[in-house]
């Protein structure tokens, strides 16, 4: 039995996310590589923003259209998250992907939407499993509506995801949507296996972002080549590069865990490893320091699940003395790379140009 949250917001202004800028995600890429002075990256990712503000716009009127006529605490909760906006990274992946063919019609935006009710229902899930309070900058839909309404929320837009894949007649779409789900699923049970414990490896990790990041990004890059009819082995090509993507992604997430701003990242430091997940730099630091589990071990069991400073202190200076942060950082590189290498078969033109930008941006995100 799912306990309800205790957790409720008085004001319903304060419950009721505003609606973000469909790219603002890549405006403050821009920022960030400007300040950096990345002055040819910056430019791209102008380029980018434009070529895809019209599609990810049809993304997000379509988004704001799903029906939630029955005015429920399911339905609430679920549109709760999706009205609070987020990066979009998937859509955009769905419309880069059939640009690259035949363009962005009616199929590739349905897929898109579908792509982001996927993410968005694991995300409701996670909320309510990681008791989770905020979620792009609002409290979460546990926290307004209550845990079960999150939990069938999140069910809700599974359903709502499935329906429209259907619908766009891609027989092959669904069933490879019902295989992400299979593996989204099988991973989060590793994870769950492995919660609180010391003793995973690098090559579990692996496997956890492979069936729960990962394959999402996949399905997007595939589903996106097959709605702008592209054949066979370019569709396979964007889905390596999505599989790439992914994992640079989470790579990114996680290095951003121990040492980003919690200004800009929305979430304090430390925060998985607080719920008990060993994050690819921690692991990385474990396997070349023996000691070093000792010490993660210790911050897990924390008093009132918070990381102490002591703690935090010394599990930053280990990742430092390990180069655990920076060799990090270096695999996701590779990984853009080879995501960036598997294009080559695709058209040339600013399709491809798009999502070797997406690529190369990714690693500097702050969020």
């Amino acid at each position: 039995m799912i306990e309800q949250s205790p957790l409720r917001i008085v004001s319903d202004a304060a419950a009721v996310p505003a609606r973000v800028d469909h790219t603002g995600t890549l405006a403050r890429l821009e920022g960030v590589t400007e300040s950096r002075g990345l002055d040819d990256l910056t430019s791209r990712l102008a380029v980018l923003r434009n070529f895809v503000a019209d599609d990810l716009a049809e993304v997000e009127a379509a988004l704001g259209a799903v029906d939630a006529s029955l005015d429920t605490p399911m339905h609430r909760a679920a549109m709760h998250l999706v009205d609070a906006g987020g990066k979009r990274l998937r859509p955009m992946c769905v419309a880069l992907a059939a640009r690259a063919g035949a363009g962005f019609d009616r199929n590739a935006r349905d897929l898109a939407v579908a792509a982001e009710l996927v993410h968005n229902a694991t995300l409701l899930h996670d909320d309510v499993v990681d008791l989770g309070d905020l979620r792009r900058g609002v409290p979460t839909a546990r926290v307004v509506y209550g845990n079960a309404a999150s939990v069938y929320a999140g069910d809700w837009l599974l359903v709502e995801a499935l329906r429209r894949i259907r619908v766009t007649g891609y027989v092959d779409l669904l069933d490879r949507a019902l295989g992400v789900l299979q593996e989204m699923l099988d991973a989060e049970g590793l994870q769950l296996a492995f919660r609180g414990r010391g003793d995973a490896t690098v090559d579990d990790w692996r496997r956890v972002v492979d069936g729960k990041t990962a394959s999402l990004f996949r399905w997007a890059l595939y589903a996106g080549g097959r709605a702008g009819g592209l054949d066979a082995d370019r569709c396979d090509a964007l889905e390596r590069y999505g599989h790439a993507l992914g994992v640079a992604f989470q790579l990114v997430d996680d290095v951003l865990d121990v040492s980003g701003d919690p200004g800009e990242t929305g979430k304090a430091l430390f925060t998985d490893l607080r719920e008990g997940k060993l994050t690819y730099p921690l692991l990385l630091a474990m396997a070349r320091d023996g000691g070093f589990a000792k010490l993660v071990a210790e911050a897990m069991r924390d008093e009132g699940g918070e990381v102490s400073a002591g703690t935090a202190q010394a599990v930053m200076a280990a990742l430092h003395q390990t180069r655990s942060l920076e060799d990090s950082m270096a695999f996701a590189r590779r990984l853009s790379e080879e995501a960036v290498a598997s294009l080559a078969t695709l058209p040339a033109g600013r399709a491809r140009e798009a999502l070797n930008s997406v690529a190369v941006a990714m690693l500097h995100r702050k969020k």
